[in-house]
């Protein structure tokens, strides 16, 4: 029987989300006759083999007990009984989980994933790369900029929303008055570390969310309206409300009530979002409504909850998403590497390598 490993956690602000997300799918999947291990990937970057059974308060202090430490390297993982998955499904939501770092990893160790590739990660976390290549692709976006301390003002008027530039589940989303306080923020803030961005602040607009598949064919789910409690869908929103199920149980209109044109304009720029981030897996694609006007903001490659609820029309049960995306992770590899061209023409036709040195 071929082995699935289920990765959750990560050294990021969404380890308690990821947790949350990776538990479930590795039930489901044991309940389905996978033989499932589970893999816990700490607050400090170190790998363990967990119980596949685990309840989420064996994490509430850490590593749980009677975990067996794992490293993973370019053969794969090794430790105590270590696991030998012929797949990994990744539910690493945030941090290098979600932006490429462990896709590369398991790349080089040759373990088919679920979920984006190096690329798609990468672009789906980089929100300014994100919006530079969805409006290249011809989409309504709102305009975003880089902010630091010595960064110009952008060309659009405050007041304005402050976004970590790499991160998700809206961490450290911020509302600034004026360009000086988005300044200041982003060198206070620690989620900005790495970098921020800022986009105008629309509190009348409408936040619209749809979550896309490629596989076994490419589909839509049905469409989310989000119930904001105040002028911005913050983590708290999405992750701290309703008994801790995300945006599953957070305040929505589901299937949302919007006017079928609007619906149709979002279905269409979706399947756009969808090529242009290279579609892997399951990714939940945001969008905001201004009046008449919508605008792609946000891809989420590896969503909370894996997007399971939205999956009502057409109703796709979460173990049967788990399983197609391990289909996909076998039989779509992530990476097409080729040596074609390599056939040693350009070492012989070279000089020496000590003539290179001068």
């Amino acid at each position: 029987m071929t082995q699935t490993a289920v990765i959750f956690g990560g050294p990021s602000p969404e380890h308690d989300v990821s947790i949350l997300i990776g538990l479930p799918a590795t039930r489901a999947l044991a309940a389905a006759g996978h033989d499932v291990a589970a893999i816990y990937w700490s607050k400090t970057g170190d790998f363990f083999a967990v119980e596949p059974d685990a309840e989420k308060e064996a994490f509430y202090d850490g590593v749980p007990r009677k975990s067996r430490p794992l490293t993973l390297g370019t053969t794969g993982f090794d430790g105590k009984k270590a696991p030998r998955p012929d797949v990994v499904v990744n539910c690493c939501h945030g941090g290098p989980g979600e932006d490429g770092t462990l896709q590369a990893a398991l790349d080089l160790a040759r373990i088919p994933y679920t979920g984006p590739t190096v690329a798609g990660a990468a672009l789906g976390m980089d929100k300014f790369a994100f919006v530079a290549a969805v409006a290249a692709a011809g989409l309504p976006t709102l305009p975003r900029a880089v902010v630091s301390a010595d960064a110009a003002e952008p060309p659009f008027a405050g007041p304005y929303i402050v976004k970590p530039r790499f991160g998700g589940s809206s961490i450290g989303i911020e509302v600034a008055a004026d360009w000086p306080t988005a300044r200041a923020l982003a060198q206070q803030v620690v989620h900005y570390r790495a970098g921020a961005v800022v986009e105008p602040y629309r509190p009348d607009s409408v936040d619209l969310n749809i979550a896309a598949r490629a596989y076994p064919a490419f589909e839509l789910s049905a469409i989310e309206k989000p119930l904001r409690e105040k002028g911005i869908l913050d983590y708290r929103d999405k992750y701290l409300t309703g008994g801790g199920e995300g945006m599953a149980s957070a305040p929505k209109e589901l299937p949302a009530s919007i006017a079928s044109e609007i619906e149709k304009q979002l279905r269409e720029a979706a399947a756009t979002v969808a090529t242009v981030a290279g579609l892997r897996g399951i990714a939940r694609i945001d969008f905001l409504l201004y009046f008449n006007d919508l605008y792609a903001t946000e891809i989420y490659t590896i969503p909370g909850s894996l997007a399971k609820h939205l999956w009502i029309d057409p109703p796709i049960p979460l173990t049967q998403l788990l399983l197609d995306m391990i289909e996909e992770a076998t039989r779509r590899p992530s990476t097409h590497w080729t040596t074609a061209g390599a056939d040693g023409s350009a070492l012989r036709s070279a000089g020496s390598i000590q003539g290179k040195l001068g």
